[in-house]
């Protein structure tokens, strides 16, 4: 196990490039395994959960090489399409493979995925559309076992708009015989880089970014190897911007796409923060206390579910009461505990977090219940008085790369310690 001790009370000021994206990547790995060939995925970040899905396709039989931020995965070794539960249980994106090994090979066998316990994230979606396509479904034992002798394109209505659900059916309908299109798909950019990758290597999908996607199947000998770069990541470039406001620091964010980032630049400017936007890179400056502001999560393009917890450690410093509503996960406030520790004033009502502002937060010891909770709690401790020590970093290692080295090359006093 591993801490971090932050010494907070210093303007953060400099230069910080956001790495490739994690939710992007993820499904990208994942459906390399369909042109059983060789994949190069260039600014693929060093990350926890990167290398569990590297562990999974070698389980698989890929063979991969990497070399720093650039992943070479030859999936023309692959002879197993069933994966363990230890494996399974170490992420949640673990589950993507379901769609693409079921199209490759007519038959896969997981168990359901862990990952952060941050609300109800079931397979029903997927499940409901991989059988739509044709495949036949077993669960048993903890185990999901899909089959399917031909694959055909069909019209697939997702009851909400689920990333997961989307990018599966997708990767199943590549090689599905004929036409078939996803209505109520999800929005966000990374199925948009999905689809980039996916027609690089012979696919044919469109609409990807909208709310209809439609894919044409295609023969597996029409598929061939690709080379591709995967998007910056807005969450992690988003946790950067707000680590500058509640530091009343001055840091411009580089390897961004600024329209990603439009509904947390949205917020940050109504609670008074400058913001000055690039073609690739947002400056973002504090000027003093922020106000409240109101906030609501929604699938995208709305305000991301992924930067809640980090706003609301800003918001606990801001000038008046702020509302935060949380309308994708049910458990997404963990981290409210533990800005408490620290001195916030916050009431949770349902889904709905009452903020009252207050002038400082103090440092405690803090322990990080999942991903994008540890953030919120790493940038709590960048602005409190005195220091804090934050347990389970872990889970911030699922989605930020060496994070501390990134803030302490802008001013802010962040060190690793190894148990």
């Amino acid at each position: 196990m591993q801490k971090f001790v932050i010494v907070g009370g210093n303007r953060l000021k400099g230069t910080i490039r956001a790495s490739g994206s994690k939710n992007a990547t993820l499904p990208i790995l994942a459906a390399s395994i369909l042109n059983a060939g060789k994949s190069t995925i260039y600014e693929a970040p060093q990350l926890r959960d990167v290398s569990v899905m590297k562990d999974v396709l070698s389980y698989l039989g890929a063979k991969i090489v990497s070399d720093r931020n650039t992943i070479e995965i030859d999936t023309s070794t692959i002879q197993s399409v069933e994966i363990t539960e230890e494996l399974m249980r170490r992420m949640r994106a673990s589950n993507l493979v379901l769609g693409s090994l079921l199209g490759r090979f007519g038959r896969v066998k997981i168990s359901y995925p862990g990952g952060c316990q941050i609300g109800s994230r079931p397979m029903n979606l997927h499940l409901k559309g991989l059988q739509a396509l044709g495949a036949t479904i077993q669960e048993k034992f903890g185990y999901i076992t899909a089959e399917a002798e031909k694959l055909r394109g069909t019209d697939i209505h997702l009851d909400l708009p689920s990333v997961g659900a989307t990018e599966n059916i997708i990767m199943t309908a590549i090689l599905a015989e004929g036409v078939t299109v996803i209505r109520n798909a999800a929005k966000e950019p990374e199925i948009v880089d999905l689809q980039n990758f996916l027609n690089k290597m012979g696919a044919r999908v469109k609409g990807a970014g909208t709310d209809t996607i439609k894919i044409e199947g295609v023969r597996p000998r029409e598929l061939i190897p690709a080379v591709h770069t995967v998007i910056p990541d807005r969450i992690e470039a988003g946790t950067h911007m707000v680590a500058a406001a509640i530091t009343g620091g001055e840091v411009t964010v580089t390897n961004v796409i600024p329209e990603h980032l439009e509904p947390l630049i949205a917020k940050l400017r109504e609670a008074g923060v400058s913001i000055t936007v690039g073609d690739d890179y947002v400056k973002v400056q504090g000027n003093g206390r922020v106000k409240a502001v109101d906030i609501k999560t929604m699938h995208y393009p709305g305000f991301p579910t992924d930067m809640q917890p980090q706003m609301m450690a800003l918001l606990s410093l801001a000038e008046g009461t702020s509302v935060v509503s949380e309308t994708i996960f049910e458990n997404r406030f963990k981290h409210v505990a533990e800005l408490r520790r620290m001195g916030a004033d916050i009431k949770v009502e349902g889904q709905s977090a009452i903020i009252k502002g207050v002038e400082k937060l103090s440092g405690a010891y803090l322990e990080a219940s999942d991903l994008r909770a540890g953030a919120s709690l790493v940038l709590a401790a960048l602005a409190a008085e005195d220091g804090t020590v934050l347990e389970n970093v872990h889970h911030i290692d699922r989605g930020y790369e060496r994070l501390e080295v990134k803030y302490n090359s802008l001013g802010a006093r962040m060190i690793r310690v190894h148990n």
